[in-house]
This record gives structure tokens, sequence and C-alpha cells, in this order.
């Protein structure tokens, strides 16, 4: 049986990285492995298995370059609004919550937020099609 297991992105500041999937998504460090110049750092909760590895490359002064591949990640929520909210009140800037339609039905209702290194973050309200 094969088991997707995490996701990988680079960041710049791995402090700033680890307090803004905490503050949003409620994410907390599962472990860290340190390395002489880089270090491994899994991000998770108890929703899922699934976990965001943040790779911290210590000497790195530039910001990363993206490239026109990247898409986002996503995340489900219970309360869109209420994530909105404190996302906006901690001051990270989140995009205008959309309802996305296919003809008639509601397909889903979500917002964007950029993570500290420029990552695009779909935040998804839980339904019967996002779970």
């Amino acid at each position: 049986m094969t088991k997707m297991i995490h996701t990988m992105i680079r960041v710049k500041d791995a402090d700033q990285s680890i307090r803004f999937y905490h503050d949003v998504f409620a994410l907390t460090v599962k472990r860290r492995i340190d390395f002489g110049n880089f270090s491994l750092i899994y991000l998770g909760n108890g929703q899922t298995s699934f976990e965001l590895e943040l790779t911290w490359n210590h000497d790195m002064q530039s910001e990363y370059i993206h490239g026109n591949g990247y898409g986002h990640l996503a995340f489900v929520v219970d309360e869109l609004e209420s994530t909105f909210e404190q996302a906006l009140a901690l001051g990270y800037r989140p995009k205008a919550i959309k309802d996305f339609y296919n003809q008639d039905v509601l397909v889903a209702r979500f917002f964007f937020i950029t993570d500290p290194d420029g990552y695009e973050i779909e935040v998804i309200e839980k339904s019967d099609v996002y779970r």
C-alpha cells in the first residue's frame, strides 16, 4: 500500500514559518532534524498523519524563487470565517473569501493566504466535497 506522508517547502526563516503555520493552522513541530547547515522541521496536527516539511537552509539570504510550476498547499477548516478573521487579526492579510460554483452548485468556499516565504495556501471550508 502507498501512503502520502509529507510535502516539503523551503523556508528562509524557520521561526517565522513555524509561527505562521501554528497561528493560522494550529500546526506544531512534530520533530526536527538539525544538520550542519540545514534543518528539516516537520509540522502536523492530530487530524491527519500527513506532515508539512519545512527545509531551512541556514545560510540562505535571498528569497526562494517558486517558478511557474508551483500551485498551492490546501487546508480544510471547519470554520472558514473564524480562520479568516484570526489570520486577519494576526496581520497575515488573507485574500477575500470566495464562493466557487459549477453552474448553480456550490463547489467550495475558500480564501487564499500567503505564507512568509510567498507560498500560496488555499483555505477551504469543510464540506461534502472537501473533508
